[in-house]
């Protein structure tokens, strides 16, 4: 990349760690201040943010199920929704967990993936250092696991009260546990995987109607209305604009963090992205 770029990114079912090499990315996310990072944590989110960098950006990005990100840092996810947040300012204890070990921190590992020469190298290093860090970390619970992956499997369909019951917990354990390991109660994770699935089916070309009933909204203005709170714009606004490309950037890729799924819209200066208090994109 030899220009800037800006990036609106749309809530997703994960949290995110950018193991930045060198440059650094500014986010913005409404009513927050930007923040600058070379390393950023984001945990889940339920709202949209910008992400800005020079034109020159290398690193590893990793996406991880919330709960694996619980397990590896330790802290309460709800601590972390809608926050982007240097990695090494959590109150994790990587740091302790192999005497002598020069990757012990987020910044010492991005140093050493950034030092090798390949990248087979380098994802090599960073599956040895994560699988370290996760099993010396907080376990996380088998029954949140098996709620959120069943969330997932149904995009969010399944009841609050199935969920509770195939679990083997009531409905106040399970937001409580939900809370402290994804971040978000299992009706807020609901909301955000119904939106990434309607998201993808409208990138496919489905119509609005019929992409709010297959995804289980009461209609069409329920919809819209999710998709207004969650990507900063309206169902249409946000299709067109991955159809039609920038015009300084020709062709530019929606450059979307996951595979076949419509995670991302590509700003530049004549489509720019600014938040009003609500976080709409203008």
């Amino acid at each position: 990349m030899d220009r800037p770029r800006r990036r609106l990114e749309a809530p997703i079912g994960a949290a995110t760690l950018l193991l930045g090499f060198e440059q650094p990315v500014s986010v913005t996310r409404a009513g927050r201040a930007p923040v600058t990072l070379v390393s950023v944590f984001a945990g889940p989110t339920t709202t949209p943010a910008v992400g800005e960098h020079s034109g020159r950006l290398s690193g590893i990005e990793v996406l991880m199920m919330p709960w694996a990100a619980f397990t590896l840092f330790g802290t309460p996810l709800y601590e972390l929704i809608d926050r982007t947040i240097a990695p090494d300012d959590l109150p994790h204890a990587l740091g302790t967990r192999r005497a002598g070990d020069c990757r012990n921190t987020i910044r010492e590992l991005s140093a050493a993936l950034a030092s090798l020469p390949t990248w087979e190298q380098r994802f090599g290093l960073l599956d040895d250092v994560l699988t370290h860090w996760s099993q010396a970390g907080t376990p996380s619970s088998v029954r949140v696991v098996q709620a959120w992956s069943e969330l997932v499997r149904t995009w969010g369909a399944v009841p609050v009260r199935s969920l509770a019951d195939e679990v083997g917990w009531s409905v106040r354990q399970l937001e409580n546990r939900f809370r402290e390991q994804i971040g978000l109660g299992p009706k807020v994770a609901a909301r955000v995987l119904r939106l990434q699935r309607a998201r993808r089916l409208l990138a496919q070309g489905r119509g609005q109607a019929e992409t709010a009933a297959i995804c289980g909204f009461y209609d069409q203005a329920h919809l819209s209305g999710e998709f207004r709170a969650m990507t900063g714009c309206t169902p249409r606004e946000f299709t067109m604009a991955r159809v039609i490309p920038p015009v300084s950037q020709p062709g530019a890729p929606a450059a979307d963090r996951m595979t076949g799924e419509a995670t991302s819209l590509l700003l530049t200066s004549t489509r720019s992205a600014v938040f009003s208090k609500t976080g709409r994109v203008r």
